[in-house]
């Protein structure tokens, strides 16, 4: 990428450039990657009044499904260098990196499916008295200007999740990208341009949340937002949103079960893995490990050595499997963290040092509940270790959380795994594998402090229409 040419925002199919510039760094390096326009207030107002313009040029389903599946194939068609970006603005490992890109083309494609299967159904209003002669049905209708802010993490695909099903569903979009990882959503801007996507359709504005989300939150002109990040953006959001619709998915400190009967191996290997990937910030880690204690010595054993066997260091080397965090701030307070639950009784078992912001993966054992490595998201490469008796014990401990994201559970038993799908109160049960597990179409959401609504192209589709009834009054020919 040229860093010497600023990038600007895309309002109205236009990309527009202002004096306020946004440096963007490779995350492992410190080298410039490039510098992008902040949006102002007025290029803010100026992108939802051009998503409400589009509006009155609606895009048929086919339209939609061309466009989208389009998008699709010139994201697989750039895969390498949009891996490539992802690596070195996230400082996500490039293995990882060009996975995203991978995922992000198959959310775009299911998107495009599901802009062919927006339906509605009949209403029997004839069966009630006095409605004899009239016939009903359902219509699905977009909600009109959807505001889109994602998060860092997953830069790329998480906002396809949430620009796929909006287009698909036929509503005009305002993009909020996360201001340290903005390079890869303007590329995903241009490339739905390069598809056909008509001006106004979709729009990108950059800048901090403190002033771009919270112009976009004041626009009376957008009808929903589906937002990705901390639990107390979105409690402000949903509580300044009003009567408007609102998606959140928000944080979680996701708990595993590994109990008595589970395939040790199996267990250790994916704990290990996924407590640590993309330097453990994602939503759905690993960060609360519950073993029965009949196995609990094993267990840490096999997954210490799991976790030694990971490569620490530069994301855009194919052998890497944990790159550096966000910033080296954000890697000062995991240390912290993990230093602060060993002052209070914890074991580290392995890893907890840090060079600038890359964090060595750490295992902590024998954390108490009121532990912030416990109790709350972490959000970097640490995995807590805890022992249980029952299995009472470990729904009851999984369920003393203030959030409900996603939980996993090892077991051979098909009775435990039922009973804790039954009363584990998260918003995902994945069993015999970790909370991390996500595939691209199901339905993605969590309960508690970990938000409200749904993701999954299908599920988002239901979520950016509103059910319209339509009444016909049909009377008898006269003789």
């Amino acid at each position: 990428m040229n860093n010497a040419q600023p990038l600007g925002l895309l309002i109205d199919g236009a990309w527009v450039m202002t004096e306020d510039l946004l440096e963007v760094r490779d995350k492992y390096s410190g080298e410039l990657l490039a510098r992008v326009s902040q949006a102002g207030e007025g290029e803010t107002a100026a992108a939802v009044t051009a998503a409400r313009r589009a509006l009155e040029r609606p895009l048929t389903a086919q339209q939609r499904y061309g466009i989208l599946m389009k998008t699709r194939e010139l994201l697989l068609a750039n895969r390498e260098e949009l891996g490539h970006l992802i690596a070195a603005e996230a400082g996500k490992p490039l293995k990882d990196a060009l996975a995203e890109v991978g995922r992000a083309a198959e959310t775009i494609r299911l998107s495009a499916e599901e802009a062919l299967r927006i339906t509605g159904e009949t209403v029997p209003v004839e069966a009630f008295p006095g409605s004899e002669n009239r016939m009903a049905f359902t219509i699905r209708v977009p909600v009109g200007v959807v505001c889109a802010i994602s998060p860092f993490n997953y830069p790329l695909n998480l906002l396809c999740h949430k620009v796929g099903p909006a287009i698909a569903a036929g509503n005009a979009v305002v993009a909020k990208p996360a201001s340290t990882t903005p390079l890869s959503a303007l590329s995903l801007a241009r490339l739905m341009q390069e598809a056909g996507l008509p001006e106004g359709w979709l729009n990108m504005v950059v800048g901090p949340g403190w002033t771009v989300g919270e112009w976009l939150l004041e626009n009376p002109g957008i009808d929903y937002y589906t937002f990705t990040g901390s639990y107390a953006v979105g409690k402000r959001l949903r509580e300044r949103a009003g009567l408007r619709k609102v998606t959140l998915e928000l944080g979680a400190n996701s708990g595993t079960i590994v109990h008595k009967d589970a395939d040790l191996e199996l267990a250790a290997r994916q704990c290990a893995r996924m407590a640590f990937a993309n330097a453990g910030q994602i939503c759905i880690s690993v960060q609360r490990i519950l073993v029965h204690e009949a196995i609990a010595d094993a267990f840490a054993r096999e997954l210490v050595a799991r976790t030694k066997e990971l490569v620490v260091g530069n994301p855009l080397d194919m052998t890497t499997d944990v790159g550096p965090l966000i910033c080296e701030q954000e890697a000062e307070r995991v240390v912290e963290w993990i230093d602060d639950a060993i002052k209070g009784g914890a074991h580290l078992l392995t890893g907890g040092t840090r060079q600038g912001a890359l964090v060595q993966p750490a295992v902590l054992t024998d954390v108490q509940t009121g532990m912030r490595v416990w109790c709350q998201e972490i959000f970097g490469p640490v995995a807590c270790l805890a022992t249980y008796k029952t299995l009472d014990e470990a729904i009851e401990r999984i369920n003393d959380s203030e959030y409900g994201l996603q939980a996993g559970v090892f077991t051979g038993s098909i009775d435990v795994a039922l009973r804790c799908a039954r009363e584990i109160r998260v918003g995902g049960v994945i069993i015999n594998d970790v909370s991390t597990y996500r595939a691209d179409n199901m339905p993605y959401g969590g309960v508690k402090h970990s938000g409200s609504g749904k993701e999954g192209p299908a599920y988002a589709v239901r979520e950016m229409t509103e059910s319209r009834i339509v009444v016909f009054n049909h009377r008898p020919p006269k003789d």
